[in-house]
């Protein structure tokens, strides 16, 4: 629309002088007439007497469709400049490529997102490479090749070297150097969460111990099927519908003044229902999802 020489672009340039100016072109006033708010309102010439104000007229007239090109543009762009916003990815590197690191960087790409993966172990990435995009070989704890691989441009680090504490910790603190905005690790045991967290690790994951007392938690409450901890006594609960509230709707079943908990969904078979309404009656063979406190999530099912 724009590469021949009638185009707008060039009928934008040469406005400051209007009466010299050449029309738009057909595809211009298309264009306008798509978008009628910002259509200036149409107004019906008279018949000049003299020429001279036949001059005016056209050159008001030609304005006034500068404005509408003008108002077509600058709609476009911010439309434009909304989907990029909307569709920005965001980039990691992940160090360490063992079981846990590879399912991070494999997760994050699925969403879509831009991940660098590192790991010094050539085996590792060379079997890695035929699923994630950019994997490569490099010794995390060497701030030049950390450098020469860019990670200094990358907004979040985590680091998942597990085996190695010192080699961990060190690749740390030189993504905390290299400006590395977020920083999540992975620790082995609680004096490794202590010692990453003084030295300026926004976050730190055990994901042996919340995985064995998870379990553990499963396995003491039978009707328990998940749990995700929140703060040290609150969390989320998936358990199985006990008895009691079976066949009952969630304003009888009163949860939240008799157990201090919160219905956040129901899922019955491959149904998720998000934020069910106190009219909702809950079935045996339910799942719910609750939030509150473990203990009072075990008192239902006594």
């Amino acid at each position: 629309m724009v590469g021949n020489s009638g185009g707008w672009l060039s009928f934008l340039r040469r406005r400051e002088n209007p009466i010299e100016v050449e029309l738009p072109s057909q595809e211009v006033l298309e264009l306008a007439a798509s978008n009628p708010d910002a259509r200036p309102a149409e107004r019906v010439p008279s018949a000049p007497e003299e020429s001279g104000e036949a001059e005016i007229e056209s050159a008001q007239t030609i304005t006034e469709r500068t404005s509408t090109v003008e108002s077509v543009t600058k709609t476009s762009s911010r439309a434009i400049n909304r989907v990029r916003r909307k569709s920005k990815k965001k980039e990691f590197v992940v160090i360490g490529l063992g079981r846990f690191g590879a399912s991070v960087a494999q997760t994050l790409v699925d969403y879509g997102h831009n991940v660098l993966a590192l790991d010094i172990d050539a085996t590792r990435v060379q079997h890695l490479s035929t699923t994630l995009p950019h994997v490569a070989q490099l010794d995390a704890t060497n701030m030049d090749a950390l450098l020469q691989a860019g990670v200094d441009s990358f907004e979040t680090g985590v680091v998942c070297i597990g085996t190695d504490f010192e080699s961990g910790l060190l690749a740390c603190v030189l993504l905390q150097r290299l400006g590395v905005k977020r920083i999540v690790a992975k620790a082995r045991t609680r004096t490794q969460r202590d010692i990453l967290l003084r030295i300026g690790v926004e976050e730190v994951i055990l994901p042996e111990h919340e995985a064995g007392v998870r379990l553990g938690r499963r396995l003491e409450a039978g009707n328990l099927v998940d749990y995700l901890e929140v703060s040290d006594d609150i969390g989320v609960v998936e358990m199985v519908a006990p008895p009691a509230l079976v066949n009952h709707t969630l304003a009888e079943s009163d949860m939240r003044q008799r157990f201090g908990l919160t219905a956040m969904a129901v899922r019955r078979n491959d149904e998720l229902f998000v934020s069910p309404s106190a009219s909702f009656r809950i079935l045996e063979g339910d799942i719910l999802v609750v939030m509150g406190r473990l203990e009072d999530a075990e008192r239902i099912g006594e």
